[in-house]
């Protein structure tokens, strides 16, 4: 059997490396090299080239090689295999630390400090709300919103998450479906965005959802952070809510075009906070170390582990 790494954008050689260490057993080809069609059963990928694995006839999975599955789904004819996602528990950890620190600068005002500091000004507001007094809403309860949530949970905010199918939470209150989606924006100061890119989700993050978050909160006007996928967003609403006052802050790590281009006005925005998406790092070593679990697992008969529904994104 026989593993085929379909990547478009990275360097393919240590890859093919890491899944030689971890699949001494396997054959490893790269996509472009000559191979039999008919010994695939496993595709490694990362944003392949649509329509390349349609002539695989024993094609068993597709394994992605990044926490989202968005660049699979694109294929118009991606077979009809289990997509597999990754779940890599330090990815998990370190997207949770960005929401909670950017919760956090948000509750605490920091950038108003940043601006007074540079400026030489002292001024000691006194008049801060806590964190139980702060709504965050979370747009997506997978597992990386699912860690978050409870994480944001512990330090004190006052937590909720909508879904498109219902999740249960121990301890946070949650909302399923476009029937409460309006109440659960209705009750967001901080809005996080943690949502998978698929044909329903694109765009999601747009003036009319920002006019639907709460303006009675304590910051002034609703936050919101997108950690997920820059297609989520539409970044000239973003900067005209920002400007006409329908939002009060943003914090962005994703954006529509990467590298964000220079000539973008979200650099210069006083509302704005970038981050050159690097939220959550994934280690290559482990995603090939889960990759070659999960094939081992699945060829001892065990079922495969975090299979996205295609739909869904998750």
């Amino acid at each position: 059997m026989t593993l085929l790494v379909a990547i478009n954008g990275w360097d393919v050689s240590p890859w093919m490396d890491r899944f030689r260490r971890f699949l001494p057993e396997k054959r490893i080809v790269a996509a472009g090299e000559d191979f039999d069609p008919a010994e695939i059963h496993y595709v490694a990928s990362w944003k392949h080239t649509p329509r390349s694995l349609a002539s695989l006839p024993n094609l068993r999975a597709i394994l992605s090689l990044g926490a989202g599955v968005d660049h699979l789904i694109g294929d118009p004819e991606l077979p009809s295999v289990p997509i597999v996602r990754v779940v890599d528990q330090n990815l998990t950890e370190r997207m949770s630390e960005y929401v909670v620190m950017h919760c956090l600068i948000h509750l605490r005002r920091q950038k108003q400090y940043d601006a007074q500091q540079r400026e030489g000004r002292w001024y000691d507001e006194r008049d801060q709300p806590a964190a139980r007094e702060l709504r965050v809403g979370m747009l997506g309860l997978g597992i990386l919103g699912g860690d978050a949530v409870r994480k944001l949970k512990v330090m004190g905010f006052d937590v909720a998450g909508w879904s498109r199918s219902p999740k249960a939470i121990e301890g946070i209150r949650t909302y399923a479906g476009e029937g409460e989606l309006d109440a659960f924006l209705g009750r967001t100061d901080i809005l996080v965005c943690l949502l998978p890119l698929t044909p329903a989700t694109r765009g999601i993050l747009n003036r009319r959802l920002f006019a639907k978050l709460a303006r009675d909160g304590r910051l002034g006007g609703p936050a919101i952070i997108n950690a997920g996928r820059g297609g989520l967003q539409v970044e000239e609403d973003i900067i005209a809510c920002l400007d006409d006052g329908t939002l009060k802050a943003a914090t962005l790590d994703v954006f529509a075009t990467e590298p964000l281009p220079a000539s973008s006005p979200l650099w210069t925005h006083p509302g704005v906070t970038i981050t050159p998406h690097n939220a959550a790092a994934s280690d290559p070593d482990a995603i090939a170390a889960s990759v070659a679990a999960q094939i081992r697992r699945h060829e001892a008969g065990e079922p495969w582990r975090n299979i996205v529904d295609p739909v869904v994104g998750y």
